[in-house]
């Protein structure tokens, strides 16, 4: 089965709509983009810009509060013309709980 594939069948945890702002390492270079949604083993990142799928990435972005940062390493699963998906190496802990609902995360609006 390839990569693709097995991915698009594997999300098995549940995802949030999310607006936060990740710095993120991958091949091409470091950047900053939007996490458009975010789960506990993954997040898709809105950009226009081409990511290689299957490569390593490092994530950096605020989760719970501003104060606190996340540090996240993972695999670019897919690649569009929209963004890309990242499956975690490592889920975030306490980001689900154990009825399987997403606690609350930060948006950028808050920081208003």
């Amino acid at each position: 089965m390839k990569l693709k594939e097995r991915n698009r069948n594997r999300r098995d945890k549940p995802r949030r709509t999310s607006y936060i702002v990740a710095e993120y390492r991958v091949r091409e270079g470091n950047y900053r983009d939007i996490l458009k949604n975010i789960g506990a083993n993954g997040v898709f990142i809105k950009t226009q810009r081409t990511i290689a799928e299957g490569q390593p990435i490092e994530l950096e972005f605020p989760l719970f509060r501003f104060e606190e940062t996340i540090k996240a390493k993972g695999t670019v699963v897919r690649s569009g013309p929209s963004g890309f998906a990242v499956e975690f190496d490592q889920p975030i802990p306490g980001l689900v709980s154990q009825d399987g609902r997403i606690s609350d995360i930060v948006h950028e609006s808050d920081r208003l």
